[in-house]
């Protein structure tokens, strides 16, 4: 199987499934000497672990990294940085009526027509279990990022029909991360979780956007051609499971609009040149021009529901069935620290990256 890394200098290859002994990773390109906190890296896994609220999985997992190598007395090495986060709460008998069945909308179909053979069990690699690797990855990259006052916070902007509809990022990271449902606003997250309840009772799902900020990214990240900072940002967000939407500044908005107020006007300041705007999200040309990166990304109902559906198996046999197991009614409150880690790796791969773009 191809494709398990992501990067180009500051690289995670992962590894795991969903049902197996460990998820883990190897981080490879972090520089020597960077001071990593392996409690903040636990607190980043905390925010998507299974089991931490009455709105998501009770899948109960502890999600507490075990570092094998490239650390040592709390400073990176400079060598591969191998981690490996186990897992303890499987129940696979949840899934032993899925052997030779193709769940609607799931990777079930896909992975055996390609490879020939599949892990039934929580899907495998195709879980979103594998996403907790990335946490763990991003936050040693949120701390590489630290030392340049990059600071990266996402937020729960809809769940269904229920929207944080505000201009504004969030004023404090805590009045987040606080949150059941990672929105900042407690009249509109206690609605959203209301109506996860509801949608949870008829053993539905339900999909949602997520909004991110990146503040104090440099100017001149990116690659002009290929590798342009939006569309690595765009690869990033949808690898991550049931992502479906991306968009960057003005986003879709920008196709309604005309070129004089969609420009993002220069202006000189004290200190240096600055947009009155910013529309382009941060991004002009593949590259950063200073300004807040702006990122919101879509996530579909998740697949998994509790409702009978009809389907077929590997014999073409059209079937009915019933999907057991413990599952999130929406993908949103544990993904917004997945959509923070995926922005941090991007922008310290580039951030390295760039070091070699002049002299």
């Amino acid at each position: 199987m191809a494709g398990n890394t992501f990067g180009s200098i500051f690289k995670l290859t992962t590894f795991g499934e969903s049902h197996g002994y460990c998820v883990g990773g190897v981080l490879d390109g972090c520089p020597a000497g960077l001071k990593i906190d392996t409690e903040k890296i636990d607190q980043h896994l905390a925010l998507r672990r299974p089991g931490q609220s009455d709105i998501v999985s009770e899948r109960n997992e502890e999600d507490k990294i075990e570092i094998l190598s490239g650390i040592f007395n709390g400073m990176s090495t400079g060598h591969p940085i191998a981690f490996l986060i186990k897992n303890k709460d499987q129940r696979s008998k949840d899934y032993s009526n899925l052997i030779d069945v193709y769940r609607p909308s799931h990777a079930d179909f896909t992975y055996e027509m390609k490879y020939g053979i599949r892990d039934h069990k929580g899907g495998g690699r195709s879980s979103a279990r594998e996403t907790a690797v990335r946490v763990a990855a991003g936050s040693i990259a949120s701390q590489f990022l630290d030392e340049y006052d990059i600071d990266i916070l996402a937020w729960t902007h809809s769940i269904g029909n229920v929207t944080y509809n505000t201009t504004q990022p969030p004023a404090e990271r805590v009045s987040v991360y606080n949150s059941k449902t990672r929105c900042p606003d407690e009249t509109i997250s206690n609605s959203m979780e209301s109506h996860l309840s509801e949608i949870r009772s008829k053993g539905d799902t339900v999909g949602g956007i997520i909004k991110c900020i990146a503040r104090n990214v440099p100017v001149g990240l990116g690659e002009p051609i290929y590798d342009k900072l939006n569309a690595e940002l765009a690869k990033a967000m949808f690898s991550i499971n049931a992502v479906k939407g991306f968009e960057i500044g003005s986003g879709f908005e920008a196709s309604k609009m005309m070129g004089s107020a969609h420009n993002d006007k220069f202006i000189s300041t004290e200190q240096k040149i600055r947009t009155e705007t910013n529309n382009s999200g941060g991004i002009q040309g593949g590259i950063s021009n200073g300004e807040p990166l702006l990122l919101s990304v879509a996530f579909k109902p998740i697949s998994t529901i509790q409702k009978e559906q009809q389907t077929v198996n590997s014999k073409g046999e059209e079937i009915d069935i019933k999907i057991e197991g413990r599952h999130d009614p929406c993908v949103i409150p544990r993904a917004v620290v997945i959509v923070e880690s995926m922005t941090a790796l991007v922008l310290a791969d580039h951030l390295l990256r760039n070091r070699s773009s002049k002299i």
